[in-house]
C-alpha cells in the first residue's frame, strides 16, 4: 500500500528517535491518521536494519485490539513475522518477531488466560530470548488507558531500552521524546474531516418552554436536520454512506435517556425498527453492522466510552448531553466523528465537516482548547447576485492518482548535485574522477572502511555532561566493511534517506545505486563506486546525503526541467453558497462588504495572520471592488497545476481572487519578513508556485502575485515578476502603490 507523506515522515522520525538516549518515545497521532499503519511499517523497517530485535506490542484489554493490530500488520507488511500471546507460549520469541499481547491477560485479577505455571513459562521464554542475544523494544498502544503498577511491572520484564507510547491523547513529559502528527497533515491527505462545526445556524437567543425535554428535543431536531442534509449530499456524489448520529447522555440521569428515546420514537427512529442503537455498559441493542458505511442505524445512544479502538467512520454528528466528563474521554469521543467514511474528501464543505450540537459550555471550551482553529461556529452564506456570472479557467490534474516517480526524483537529485557542487556533466572516467575530487572538498567521505568517532576524557558533573562533552577529545576509528555485517546498517541508512523524500527502501536504494554505484542502470551517474565502496559511501555520508536529497526535492534550481504529464482545464465559478466559519468570541465582528458573500465577517476562521492583514487591506482599499477567499482544497475551488521534482502533479490553490479597478488579480499570501529581514515563508514550494501563477496570469491576460508583510515597516508588499527571499530585492513593490 502507498503510505501518505505524513506517515512516511512519522516513520522517519521514529527511526531517528530510536537512536537518542531517552528511553520513552511518545507518538501523538490523531484518531484516523493510521497509527497502526505507521507503527507496523516502522517495526518492519527498523528490524530490517537492526539485528536481534523483537517488538512487543502491548494493548489494553477491551476490543481485542491485539488481534486487530496483528491482522493489520499481516495485511500491510508482506512477510511480517507476527505472533499473539498463544504463539509466544508455544514457541517463544525469535529474531524479527512482532508480538501483539493484551497485557490484561497477564495482569488482570481473575483472568484465566494464563495459569500460574504458564506465567512462569512466559518468564522463561523471555529469559531464553535474552540468552539468545535478543533485545526487546516495546510499543504501548492506546497508552492513555489502564496504565497501572501491574502493567508497568509487565513492561519491566522485557528490560527494554526503548518504549513507544502511542495515543491520540498521550501523557508526555520532559523525559520522553515527542513525535506529534499534525492534524493539518492528516486533513490534507483526506483521512479526517477538515473542520469541527459547533452549533451550526443556532439563533443568537433561544427561549425554551417549560416542556420536559425541550433542550434535548431542540438539539436532536438540529442533528436530524443536518443528517438529512448529509444523506442527500452523499447520494449526490454517488455514495451509499449512511451518516450516523452519536448521542451522549449524562452519566447519572436516566430521565435524559427517556427524553431522547421518546423524541426519536416520535420521528419513527427506534430499536424495534432498526434505526436506533443503544450502546451502554449494561445494554447493547441493535449494534450489529453499525460500523459498516451503509449500516441502517441512524442514531446510537451512548452513556460511556465504547470499546477502545471502536472504528465507525460513518459517525458524522455528535449530540452532547453529558456534563463534567474527563477531557481525555471528550477528545477520544470527538475523534469518532472525524474520520472520513471513505478515506478521502469529497470536496464538499458539508460532507468534509463533522458536527457537534450541545449546550455544554465547558465541553465547547475544552474542545476549542484541544482542537484550536479546527473548531468553529458556522453559518451558511450566499453569493451576491452581481458575482454569479464571474468565471475563470481553472487547471486540474489529468491523472486522478498522482504518485512519485523514483526515476524523475533521481534525475532531479543528479541535476541538483551538479549545480550545487559544480560537478562535471556526463559519466566518463574523467568526469567521475573530477566529481569525486569536488565532493571530497565539500566534505563527503570516500573510504573502503566504515568511519566512526568517539570521545575520551572525563566530565565532572552528569548534569552538565552534554555541555562538557563538547570539550572532550574526539577519537576517530574505522572498521573494515563487511557486506553481511554492514548490510543491515546500509539498509537502515538507505531507507532513512528515502524517507526524507517520501520513498521506501526499494526506491531509495535504486536511486542511490543509480547515482553512485557501478553496474546499476543509469546513464547519468555522478560516481562509479564498487558495491563495497558504495555501502561505505552511503553509511559514512548518511547525514550529508539525506540533507542534500531533501534540498534537491525542494530546489527551484531545476524549475522547468520536469515536464507536465497533462493538465485538464475547466470553467470555474464562485460557489453559490459557502459554509462560513468564524470566531464568535472575537470582539471585532466587522462585516466586509467587499467580499462576494453577504454577511462575511472580519472574524472569519481559519485565517493565517497574512490573510487577516490582506483582507483588512482589501476592505479599506478604495480601488478594490470585490474579493473572494478561495478554498485550500476541492474541485469546486480555483486551482493551478504544478509538478514537484519527483514528477508528482500537485494542485496550487491561490488564496484570493480580487477585482481592482475592474481588472482581475490572483493573489497568494505568504509568511512575511521579520523586523531583521529574515524570511518567514515556510512553504518550500513557493518559488515553483510563483512561476506557475506568473505563467497562468500571462496566458489569461490577468494580473497576479505573492503578497508578504515587511514587519519592520508593517507594510504589505507584492512580487509580480520574481519571487525573492530578500525584502530588499527590487521585485517587492509596496502593495498600496500597485493597487
Amino acid at each position: 500500500m502507498n503510505l501518505k507523506n505524513f506517515q512516511l515522515r512519522a516513520i522517519k522520525n521514529l527511526l531517528e528517535k530510536m537512536e537518542v538516549e531517552k528511553r520513552d518515545i511518545v507518538l501523538k497521532s490523531p484518531t484516523g491518521s493510521g497509527k497502526t499503519i505507521i507503527l507496523t511499517n516502522f517495526m518492519s523497517e527498523y528490524m530490517a536494519g537492526n539485528p536481534n530485535v523483537v517488538f512487543v506490542w502491548l494493548t489494553p484489554g477491551k476490543g481485542n485490539l491485539e488481534e486487530q493490530s496483528k491482522r493489520k500488520m499481516d495485511l500491510y507488511v508482506h512477510g511480517a513475522k507476527t505472533k499473539l500471546l498463544s504463539d509466544v507460549m508455544t514457541g517463544g520469541f525469535e529474531e524479527g518477531d512482532a508480538c501483539f499481547i493484551n497485557w490484561e491477560k497477564l495482569t488482570k485479577k481473575g483472568n484465566n488466560a494464563l495459569k500460574d505455571s504458564e506465567r512462569t513459562n512466559f518468564l522463561e521464554w523471555i529469559n531464553k530470548a535474552f540468552d539468545s542475544g535478543l533485545q526487546f523494544k516495546v510499543i504501548i498502544d492506546e497508552s492513555h488507558t489502564n496504565f497501572t503498577e501491574k502493567s508497568d511491572a509487565i513492561i519491566q520484564l522485557f528490560k527494554t531500552d526503548k518504549i513507544i507510547r502511542a495515543s491520540a491523547t498521550p501523557l508526555s513529559d520532559k523525559n520522553s521524546e515527542l513525535i506529534e502528527i499534525s492534524e493539518d497533515d492528516v486533513i490534507a491527505e483526506g483521512l479526517i474531516k477538515k473542520q469541527i462545526v459547533i452549533n451550526e445556524n443556532f439563533p443568537q437567543k433561544i427561549e425554551f418552554s417549560d416542556t420536559v425535554g425541550a433542550e434535548t428535543s431542540f438539539l436532536l431536531e438540529k442533528a436530524l436536520e443536518k443528517q438529512a442534509e448529509l444523506d442527500a449530499a452523499y447520494k449526490a456524489v454517488g455514495s451509499n454512506v449512511n451518516p450516523l448520529i452519536i448521542i451522549q447522555l449524562p452519566s447519572n440521569d436516566e430521565s435524559v435517556m427517556e427524553e431522547a428515546r421518546t423524541f426519536l420514537e416520535g420521528k419513527n427512529i427506534s430499536v424495534e425498527n432498526g434505526l436506533l442503537s443503544i450502546w451502554l455498559s449494561s445494554m447493547h441493542e441493535n449494534i450489529d453492522g453499525i460500523e459498516e458505511n451503509n449500516g441502517v442505524q441512524r442514531c446510537v445512544i451512548m452513556k460511556m466510552a465504547v470499546a477502545t479502538g471502536w472504528d465507525c467512520p460513518r459517525a458524522h454528528i455528535l449530540v452532547k448531553l453529558r456534563h463534567n466528563m474527563e477531557r481525555t474521554f471528550e477528545i477520544q469521543t470527538i475523534g469518532r466523528i472525524r474520520r472520513m467514511a471513505e478515506t478521502h474528501h469529497y470536496e464538499n464543505e458539508v460532507l468534509d465537516s463533522c458536527y457537534i450540537f450541545t449546550f455544554d459550555d465547558k465541553f465547547i471550551t475544552e474542545t476549542k482548547s484541544r482542537f484550536g482553529q479546527a473548531v468553529t461556529e458556522a453559518k451558511t452564506l450566499f453569493l451576491k447576485n452581481e458575482y454569479k456570472s464571474f468565471s475563470l479557467t481553472k487547471e486540474q490534474r489529468t491523472e486522478i492518482v498522482s504518485t512519485k516517480d523514483a526515476r524523475k526524483a533521481r534525475s532531479a537529485i543528479a541535476a541538483y548535485f551538479r549545480k550545487e557542487f559544480s560537478l562535471a556533466e556526463g559519466s566518463s572516467k574523467d568526469a567521475v574522477a573530477q566529481n569525486k575530487r569536488r565532493l571530497e572538498t565539500e566534505g563527503f567521505i570516500f573510504s573502503e572502511k566504515i568511519e566512526e568517532s568517539a570521545v575520551s576524557g572525563s566530565v565532572k558533573r552528569l548534569i552538565n555532561m552534554a555541555e562538557e562533552a563538547a570539550n572532550l577529545n574526539q577519537i576517530k576509528f574505522s572498521s573494515k566493511l563487511n557486506t553481511h555485517i554492514h548490510g543491515l546498517e546500509y539498509h537502515n541508512r538507505a531507507g532513512r534517506i528515502g524517507l526524507e523524500i517520501g520513498f521506501d527502501y526499494a526506491s531509495s536504494n535504486a536511486i542511490l545505486r543509480g547515482l553512485f554505484c557501478t553496474g546499476a542502470p543509469y546513464d547519468n551517474k555522478l560516481l562509479k563506486l564498487e558495491i563495497y565502496e558504495h555501502y561505505a559511501f552511503v553509511i559514512n555520508n548518511f547525514d550529508l546525503l539525506r540533507r542534500t536529497f531533501r534540498a534537491a526535492m525542494a530546489s527551484d534550481l531545476i524549475q522547468g526541467e520536469i515536464k507536465f504529464q497533462g493538465v485538464s482545464k475547466k470553467e470555474f465559478h464562485i460557489p453559490q453558497s459557502t459554509l462560513f466559519t468564524y470566531n464568535a468570541e472575537s470582539k471585532v465582528q466587522v462585516e466586509y462588504s467587499k467580499n462576494v458573500y453577504a454577511g462575511y465577517l472580519s472574524s472569519a476562521s481559519t485565517r493565517s495572520e497574512p490573510e487577516k492583514l490582506f483582507e483588512k487591506f482589501l476592505q479599506n482599499c478604495s480601488s478594490v471592488i470585490w474579493f473572494y477567499k478561495n478554498g485550500d482544497k476541492g474541485e469546486e475551488y480555483f486551482s493551478i497545476v504544478y509538478d514537484d521534482n519527483a514528477g508528482s502533479q500537485k494542485l496550487f490553490y491561490p488564496d484570493y481572487i480580487v477585482c481592482v479597478n475592474g481588472e482581475t488579480w490572483i493573489i497568494e499570501t505568504k509568511g512575511g519578513f521579520s523586523a531583521s529581514g529574515e524570511s518567514e515563508d515556510i512553504d518550500i514550494y513557493s518559488a515553483k508556485k510563483f512561476e506557475m501563477l506568473k505563467k497562468y496570469v500571462r496566458q489569461n491576460n490577468l494580473h497576479g502575485g505573492f503578497v508578504r508583510q515587511d514587519k519592520e515597516s508593517g507594510e504589505l508588499f507584492i512580487a509580480q515578476e520574481k519571487y525573492a527571499d530578500d525584502i530588499k530585492d527590487e521585485a517587492w513593490e509596496l502593495l498600496s502603490e500597485v493597487f
